[in-house]
């Protein structure tokens, strides 16, 4: 899904996109969905007709690796979470794109300092990180190697603007970047919540949706604070982050589902009994919502 999703963004901001694939029949299917793509957003006005049949017309796809890297200003990866594969892929681009090509990769964790490694042009190397789903969620992150040039990160910044997008600066190469190191704080600590018989698992979870999670859009973090008052805030920081979980690890709760083989939707049962929950259904209302919300905002 990440790369026929990129592949809809690019074309949509009215970039040529190529999706390059293993086998010719992968390529096809790849352009299939990023077309459906593009046709979703179409039809939830979030793409013009004239925009969305220009967006078609700039898709493409192709198995020819060599040529195709060769004679790109862009490449864009989407490949599995492998460091050892992206290092290798990386040095076979490096060595066919042209100095100038700007090589990304949007992986959500791996050091993109390691994955340049091998390459004779790191500088040209950085990551965009577009979040999940590509096509819906507004943020893209571009995180920077140690040697990554100023020039491509402002040029990044500029194209994922004009294709919608809303991309941050990563300006060290950390492990969880920037959103993930905000959600693994929440993760655990509402791990520790439901492990400490603080509240349920359901309670939790309607606190994120019903509370500080629907304001989140239009009110962040530190505007909060700052509309509060930070000497409030310092004095609430100070007493609640003494029971917070602050362990280096994950918590034992989290940890025990794992090794009973409780992995979530995939094996049934997780946090939730996904045998009373449809999967399905809460990303189609996860994505709708997104929808919704992306409608709204085009409209004022």
């Amino acid at each position: 899904m990440m790369g026929p999703g990129i592949a809809a963004t690019l074309a949509l901001g009215g970039v040529q996109a190529a999706i390059l694939s293993r086998t010719a029949e992968s390529g096809e299917k790849g352009l299939a969905d990023a077309v459906s793509l593009i046709d979703l957003l179409e039809r939830n006005e979030l793409a013009s007709r004239s925009k969305a049949a220009l967006a078609r017309g700039n898709l493409s796809a192709s198995s020819r690796f060599a040529e195709s890297i060769s004679g790109v200003d862009l490449v864009i990866e989407s490949a599995p979470e492998n460091l050892s594969f992206k290092q290798d892929l990386f040095e076979k681009m490096d060595a066919l794109a042209p100095p100038s090509t700007v090589l990304t990769s949007n992986t959500s964790g791996l050091s993109i300092t390691a994955i340049a490694e091998r390459c004779v042009h790191p500088e040209r190397v950085v990551t965009t990180h577009f979040w999940n789903p590509p096509h819906l969620m507004p943020l893209v992150e571009i995180v920077r190697g140690k040697k990554t040039e100023d020039d491509v990160v402002t040029s990044l910044r500029e194209l994922l603007t004009a294709c919608g997008k809303v991309p941050v600066v990563v300006k060290k190469d950390t492990p969880g970047q920037l959103g993930n190191r905000l959600q693994q704080a929440l993760v655990r600590e509402a791990v520790n919540i439901v492990e400490q018989g603080i509240a349920d698992v359901e309670d939790v979870d309607l606190a994120a949706k019903a509370g500080f999670g629907l304001r989140l859009p239009v009110y962040g973090i530190f505007e909060h604070q700052d509309a509060v008052g930070l000497d409030m805030c310092l004095s609430v920081v100070d007493y609640v982050s003494q029971d917070l979980y602050n362990e280096p690890r994950a918590p034992e709760y989290m940890r025990n589902l794992v090794r009973d083989g409780h992995l979530g939707a995939k094996t049934g049962k997780g946090f939730y009994d996904w045998s009373k929950k449809d999967i399905n259904a809460v990303k189609a209302l996860r994505d709708q919502f997104i929808l919704d919300f992306l409608r709204a905002q085009n409209r004022q």
